[in-house]
């Protein structure tokens, strides 16, 4: 195999190596050679950032696969635990990822370069470490298009596919993703020491999140209280957005909740169509944990999980009992707070998508949605449309519009937002799920990047009213959602 040579690299920091040395926490690992490394993608405006220097395709295609790593870098496998579906895992940790290292981009922020699908690691348990194409491309699809919508998120900064096969239900082409996270620290990763009892290193990681993420909170009387609090505030901003954008993340175990609060793993995700909070794709959720409408509850729950973690770090567990009821007393009042925390950020997207601060009003659309089967997406779109004295084109979307004059009526009054608002506040595209398999079949079966380009293109401009964009816009037939299903790759 050809080792491409590549040119001057930014330095590696590698922080966590560094600040959290020891096998606790990482195992040194490396990524396995891919026998024909080819770029699918390179984010190069994400590259620019990050302060990357110009790459040749061939160059891109070696660094991107593992072949080649720059100076500097120091692939490591986190370890980490976590509750999947409600059953905790003690010893999960990447099994098919590894860290590179940590750049600082060009405003500063230390930033996680990470590859997913890059091989075995001392986590791998029964697993290959592989990842296919079409997996590694929604990540670069849904991450992207949450990134236009204003929604934190982990970012895809190459793919590149490796010549190798890999096998799931089927044959399918294998790929590595390289990511961009703010950290892969995880609620998991508190679970991981604390159910093994090693405090020390519980504490350790307390401080190094705190510094890394909520700096200003470092020297707190309570330091696992305050970072409690901060990620309880990120989490309720992001599962409300979430939550107006119609987005069902498919797998929120507590190794898939960011400390940063950025939204990670795209596995079996989706975006809802027609509106109803009891929607899933996902086909290993068979009893609908992680449905649309359960998203917020379940955020709570996994940091209730962190906030179990975090308790040995607060209290001596054979100190006085009145010590322990005040620590359990005080994380209780976080994650109390949660439900407000989260109320508050969804009421506030909804004021803007609506143009009324009104709850009950906001409630009543929903009922209407949900009662008339209206899409999701183009149905708060169309408020423009409404608002410029168009509500035929609304009524239209129903397929009961039972009662939607009467509402209608009580928000043109309570409305004070322009047209030009309600639009830049409503996108009109998302990800629409037949157009990302479309995408996602073209390049793993007929290796075609084209769809994947051209749909990745329309997704960076959610608020565009450009009508070549339409057929991007448009919801998929009944009959194709209603038996949508989403996999997780693994």
């Amino acid at each position: 195999m050809t080792i491409t040579p590549l040119p001057s690299f930014p330095s590696f920091d590698n922080s966590y190596a560094r600040e959290l040395d020891g096998p606790a926490f990482y195992a040194a690992a490396r990524p396995e050679a891919a026998p024909a490394p080819r770029l699918l993608y390179l984010n190069q405006a994400l590259a620019d950032e990050l302060g990357l220097p110009p790459l040749a395709a061939e160059q891109a295609a070696a660094l991107f696969s593992g072949n080649s790593l720059p100076a500097g870098a120091q692939p490591i496998a986190q370890a980490y635990a976590g509750h999947q579906f409600g059953g905790f895992s003690p010893s999960l940790g990447d099994g098919r990822a590894l860290l590179i290292g940590e750049l600082i981009d060009r405003e500063g922020r230390r930033r996680d370069l990470a590859f997913k699908g890059s091989g075995r690691t001392p986590f791998s348990r029964n697993g290959d470490g592989r990842a296919a194409v079409g997996p590694m491309l929604r990540e670069l699809l849904i991450g992207e298009a949450m990134q236009a919508l204003g929604v934190p998120t982990t970012r895809a900064l190459a793919v590149v596919a490796t010549g190798t096969t890999v096998r799931r239900e089927q044959p399918l082409p294998g790929a590595v993703l390289t990511r961009v996270a703010a950290s892969h620290l995880r609620v998991g990763t508190f679970q991981y020491f604390s159910a093994r009892g090693d405090i020390d290193s519980l504490r350790r990681l307390l401080a190094y999140a705190l510094a890394r993420h909520d700096a200003e909170l470092a020297d707190a009387p309570v330091p696992a209280l305050a970072l409690l609090g901060a990620v309880a505030r990120r989490q309720a901003r992001l599962i409300a957005q979430w939550m107006n954008l119609g987005f069902i993340h498919g797998v929120m175990n507590t190794d898939n909740m960011t400390i940063s609060g950025e939204t990670i793993d795209y596995g079996p995700c989706a975006f809802m169509e027609r509106y109803d909070p009891a929607t899933r794709f996902s086909s290993i959720d068979q009893q609908g944990r992680y449905a649309y409408g359960n998203q917020p509850a379940i955020a709570r729950w996994n940091l209730a999980r962190l906030a179990e973690a975090l308790l040995p770090t607060m209290v001596d567990p054979d100190g006085p009992e009145a010590e322990i009821e005040q620590a359990i007393a005080q994380v209780s009042e976080v994650i109390d707070a949660f439900p407000a925390w989260y109320e508050t950020a969804l009421r506030e997207g909804q004021r803007l998508k609506l143009g009324a601060p009104d709850a009950a009003l906001a409630d009543a659309w929903l009922a209407l949605l949900q009662r008339g089967g209206a899409d999701f997406t183009q149905a708060w779109r169309a408020l423009a449309e409404a608002r410029e004295g168009n509500e035929a084109a609304l009524h239209a979307l129903f397929d009961d519009s039972t009662g939607l004059a009467a509402w209608l009526a009580h928000w043109q009054a309570a409305c004070t937002a322009t047209p030009a608002q309600l639009r830049a506040a409503n996108p009109r595209l998302i990800p629409r799920n037949h157009r990302v398999e479309e995408a996602l079949t073209a390049a793993s079966e007929g290796g075609d990047m084209g769809p994947t380009e051209a749909l990745l293109a329309a997704l960076r401009q959610p608020f565009s009213a450009d009508p070549a964009l339409q057929r991007y816009a448009e919801p998929a037939p009944a009959a194709l959602t209603a038996g949508y299903r989403t996999f997780c790759g693994t």
